[in-house]
C-alpha cells in the first residue's frame, strides 16, 4: 500500500507580550455551509523550500511580521484524512514558537488573495478566551487550548510534542 500524499506546512505560534496567540480565521464552503476554523498563521512548504524559509514567507504574506533568528520547533502533527487538504490525503504542520510585541496584523497579500487562501480576518486571542468559547467556530488543533496551556505553563519541551487532529 503506497503511503499517504502529506501536504507539508508550518505554522507560528505568534504570542505576543501578554501571551495573547495570533490566530488566522479561515473559512471554508462544505455542501452542508461553511465550517470556521481559527488557526495558526502558515502554510505549505514550497519544492525546495525549507521550512524556516517557508515560514518566514508566510508570516510576510499572511501577518506582516519578520521573523529575526530561529524560533523553536514546539509541535508536531500528522493529519492523514482524505479531503482535509486538498489535492492530499492529509497534512503534516511544524509549529513553531515566535514571541513577539503586539502589532496590528497585516500582511503583503491583498485582501483578495488572502481570500483565495480562505483566510477572512486576523485575532489575537488570549488562552482562557480559546479555553471559554463555546461557539460554532473551530480551532486547529481542535483542542488548541490543552497544548498551549502545556507550553505556557511548562516551557519549551525537549522535542517537539506530537498533537492530534
Amino acid at each position: 500500500m503506497p503511503s499517504p500524499n502529506l501536504r507539508h506546512a508550518v505554522r507560528a505560534l505568534v504570542l505576543d507580550e501578554d501571551e495573547r496567540l495570533l490566530l488566522c480565521r479561515f473559512v471554508f464552503a462544505k455542501p452542508s455551509g461553511p465550517i470556521v476554523v481559527w488557526a495558526a498563521p502558515g502554510g505549505g512548504v514550497e519544492p525546495g523550500e525549507t521550512p524556516l524559509a517557508a515560514l518566514r514567507r508566510e508570516l510576510d504574506e499572511e501577518v506582516g511580521l519578520a521573523l529575526d533568528g530561529t524560533p523553536p520547533h514546539v509541535w508536531h502533527q500528522e493529519v492523514v484524512e482524505p479531503g482535509h487538504a486538498a489535492g492530499y490525503d492529509g497534512v503534516v504542520n511544524d509549529y513553531f514558537l515566535v514571541r513577539t510585541a503586539a502589532f496590528a496584523p497585516r500582511g503583503a497579500m491583498s485582501d483578495e488573495e488572502l481570500a483565495a487562501e480562505h483566510i477572512s480576518g486576523l485575532r489575537w486571542w488570549h488562552p482562557r478566551d480559546i479555553v471559554a468559547y463555546r461557539g460554532p467556530d473551530l480551532f486547529s488543533p481542535r483542542d488548541l487550548a490543552t497544548p498551549l496551556t502545556a507550553l505556557l505553563t511548562s516551557g519549551l519541551p525537549a522535542e517537539p510534542v506530537r498533537l492530534g487532529l
